[in-house]
């Protein structure tokens, strides 16, 4: 298998405009089969407006979008059959029981899901007995797993994940990371943005750092890490005695606080 074939997302040159704001500027980066890929940055700096040119929200001004081999631009049905998406925050029907949410976004897949397929997949996250609960009744925690579960719900080569596990208590948090973990596992490719530095650590193969709409580096974590740890930015910045990724992380993108 060759560098393209092993590409799941490839990302060129992109770049998004708001008015005569840069939001992103010259982007590029890849996403491989099998693979935990973090998109990390301040805010503001570009993550989300990427993120969504590559859901097809937003048109980029310039660039290329390549999802499982098809061109986004060209042939975006085509590309968006191969997402799957979860965002920050869920706007499911908080009405409808839990089994009615599964079914209803499974129809919108062309899924024909019984109460006993449905029942196995909330087995399988552990919410079985929640089933017949209305979506608005389930914890935060509960919310985002039936979240991932529609999101993964039509087997897509890539699953994006915006800031999944944000405002959820530490267990919750680890059952969340084992299920991104488990979607990798199967072979998908994960796409995720978020604050996190040890959840960029703890689940991500790569991770990409972006900045002011500009990506500033590329690497593993622990990479990352080695590679800048004699910085004397990262050095000064250090508070535990232990480089740590955050400090890489403060030292590349600075200790203003962003907007």
């Amino acid at each position: 298998m060759n560098q393209q074939e092993a590409n799941i997302l490839t990302v060129e040159g992109l770049n998004v405009d708001y008015g005569k704001f840069h939001a992103v500027q010259n982007v590029s980066f890849n996403v491989l089969k099998g693979e935990i890929f973090g998109l990390l940055g301040p805010n503001g700096a570009g993550k989300t407006s990427t993120l969504s040119a590559v859901e097809g929200l937003l048109k980029p001004q310039s660039g290329t979008i390549i999802v499982d081999g098809n061109n986004a631009a060209e042939k975006p049905l085509h590309a968006r059959a191969s997402l799957g998406v979860q965002l920050q925050s869920t706007s499911f029907q908080p009405e409808l029981h839990v089994i009615e949410v599964l079914q209803l976004y499974g129809g919108i897949y062309g899924l024909k899901l019984s109460k006993e397929q449905v029942l196995a997949l909330l087995r399988d996250i552990n919410l079985e007995d929640q089933a017949f609960k209305k979506f608005g009744q389930l914890s935060g925690g509960q919310q985002q797993r039936v979240s991932l579960v529609i999101a993964t719900i039509h087997n897509p080569k890539l699953v994006l994940l915006d800031e999944p596990t944000t405002g959820l208590d530490p267990q919750s948090r680890r059952q969340l990371w084992e299920r991104i973990e488990a979607i990798r596992e199967k072979g998908h490719a994960v796409l995720l943005t978020t604050h996190s530095m040890e959840e960029a650590e703890s689940v991500c193969d790569r991770i990409a750092i972006i900045d002011h709409g500009k990506v500033i580096a590329i690497d593993t974590p622990q990479n990352m890490i080695d590679k800048h740890r004699d910085d004397p930015e990262v050095i000064a910045v250090s508070r535990r005695g232990k480089i740590t990724l955050e400090d890489v992380f403060i030292a590349l993108t600075g200790k203003a606080v962003r907007a």
